[in-house]
């Protein structure tokens, strides 16, 4: 979500400046490559770049074509394919041995459903997110329709571009991927073969650091490189102040009672106790409880936390096996954190592997593939 950020960021300055932009996405991947479907880059009229479709070896054949489908105004399917041993022979060294698919779609900013501002609707609306873009492999002179989706539990935005023939079906496909939570990649055939990236996007991570001491600053300042949504409370006026913490989008001064009341607890929601205030914690994290949060973690050792739920078990608050095994203290993944970096580095990496439901491991010890295996193309 990072990356689709950075991209629309990018595209409004461009705006500003009056440049035209075009978008290219991989699409669909077959076998092996450095980045995966849904990938996405932005690219100017002038040449600049934000966003990778690749690890960087793709990008300057993708801006040459970029150009081109600026120029005509019509969106372009591109495929590099990786698969013979000898790939040098495209000029871009992949070594990935893969099919890489990428649409590259021109944005006119005077479209209302360009796809830069169907991304722009799901990010604003912080919740689960369908993109649907179509295209045809088995004909690419013919027309490539693009983006032609938008659905959040909200809203559904159809385009011009869309399979009228398959209308009704593409936007059963984009309910039902939104609630399974899962993408998927679908034949449609209208006369010739179209194939749609139904395209799961997930919320941005929000990130509620209670606690605006001098240990906070790093975790914020990385917790913002990694997009994430950041709100720094504190119940002392002295420490919670916006320019101590420009990275986080909210600065509050409040008691603990009233903390939960500036802030949504979902499941993409981690909350942070670190104040170095034992009552003050204590007071949030019984109002926390009250709440099925999916990440809390308490700065300090393994017995401040015991002491706190032997204080809340107390007075009568207990709680689920559920909440015991996602409240998290001491925070944080064993890398040998020394220092308030470090630490930093060590919380999020924790808070990044539990919302995504990760071991934190190293990988050279995961059996199966990185990555999940790639979806193939149902057919309709």
């Amino acid at each position: 979500m990072k990356e689709i950020i950075d991209i629309v960021a990018a595209y409004d300055e461009a705006v500003k400046h009056g440049k035209k932009t075009a978008l290219a996405t991989v699409v669909l991947v077959e076998g092996s490559a450095y980045r995966r479907a849904g990938a996405r880059m932005l690219i100017t009229e002038d040449g600049e770049l934000t966003g990778a479709i690749s690890g960087g070896c793709l990008e300057g054949d993708a801006l040459r074509k970029a150009r081109l489908v600026i120029l005509q105004q019509e969106p372009l399917l591109v495929t590099y394919d990786t698969t013979d041993d000898d790939d040098a022979k495209l000029g871009v060294g992949l070594g990935c041995n893969g099919i890489i698919h990428i649409l590259i779609e021109p944005v006119a900013d005077d479209c209302e459903s360009n796809p830069i501002k169907l991304l722009k609707t799901i990010l604003s609306q912080r919740q689960y997110g369908v993109l649907v873009t179509a295209f045809s492999i088995e004909d690419r002179k013919a027309p490539q329709p693009g983006t032609c989706l938008c659905m959040t539990d909200e809203q559904t935005i159809v385009t011009g571009s869309i399979l009228e023939g398959h209308r009704l079906a593409i936007i059963n496909d984009a309910e039902s991927v939104l609630v399974s939570r899962q993408s998927i990649v679908k034949n449609y055939i209208e006369g010739i073969t179209y194939t749609a990236f139904v395209e799961l996007l997930k919320p941005v991570i929000a990130l509620v650091v209670a606690g605006a001491g001098n240990d906070a600053i790093p975790l914020v300042k990385m917790a913002h490189v990694l997009g994430w949504d950041i709100t720094v409370v504190d119940g002392r006026n002295n420490y919670a102040i916006a320019e101590r913490f420009p990275q986080a989008r909210r600065v509050i001064v409040a008691r603990p009672e009233e903390v939960l009341s500036h802030v949504e607890i979902n499941e993409w929601t981690a909350v942070i106790l670190m104040t170095h205030n034992y009552n003050y914690e204590m007071a949030l994290l019984k109002e926390l409880v009250a709440y099925s949060f999916s990440y809390a973690g308490v700065l300090g050792p393994k017995k401040k936390l015991d002491r706190m739920l032997s204080e809340l078990k107390d007075s009568g608050l207990m709680l689920s096996e559920d909440q015991l095994e996602r409240l998290h203290g001491p925070v944080g993944l064993d890398i040998g954190s020394e220092g308030a970096e470090e630490i930093a580095l060590s919380v999020l990496a924790e808070i990044k592997a539990v919302l995504y439901n990760r071991k934190g491991y190293s990988l050279k010890y995961k059996a199966e593939p990185i990555h999940v295996a790639e979806m193939k193309p149902i057919s309709k």
